[in-house]
């Protein structure tokens, strides 16, 4: 967008809640608690399963809806009026883990079942591992220094 008059856009926080998809909510959420240790702090069977990931130093969590569900336009007079929303395809969601971490993530997710996709050392030394969830969606773990 640009215009002869364009302004500076107002601050943001952060990352609040970033959504992935999954048809089948039942495994989605045995995944994203017992294998990755996330806490489902709300779930509506057939709709979504809500994950906190962080509450420091303000809340962070993962959405995981049923796209089919989530594509509907809100009732009339709906109290919660959510646009419809929803995609088809694999998304992709990083989590960031401390470098010392890593290691202890990687025994964890091959103990687990997990097929490790990938795990390589970005140009500036920092590690990634790619696994991919039930519902196909590429998972990263990663030492947040990739993006200094």
């Amino acid at each position: 967008m640009s215009s002869k008059t364009e302004k500076a856009a107002p601050p943001v926080l952060g990352t609040l809640e970033s959504a992935l998809y999954a048809d089948d909510l039942e495994v989605a959420k045995a995944f994203w608690q017992d294998v990755m240790g996330l806490n489902a702090f709300q779930y509506v069977p057939g709709r979504h399963a809500f994950f906190r990931i962080s509450d420091d130093p303000r809340p962070q969590v993962l959405l995981v809806f049923r796209a089919k569900a989530t594509r509907e336009p809100p009732k009339p007079g709906a109290q919660l009026p959510v646009p419809p929303h929803g995609t088809r395809g694999h998304g992709h969601f990083c989590l960031a883990v401390a470098p010392e971490a890593l290691d202890a993530w990687r025994a964890h997710l091959v103990e687990s079942g997990i097929e490790i996709e990938a795990d390589f050392q970005w140009p500036n030394g920092a590690r990634s591992i790619y696994i991919r969830d039930p519902a196909g969606n590429s998972i990263e773990l990663a030492d947040a220094a990739i993006w200094t």
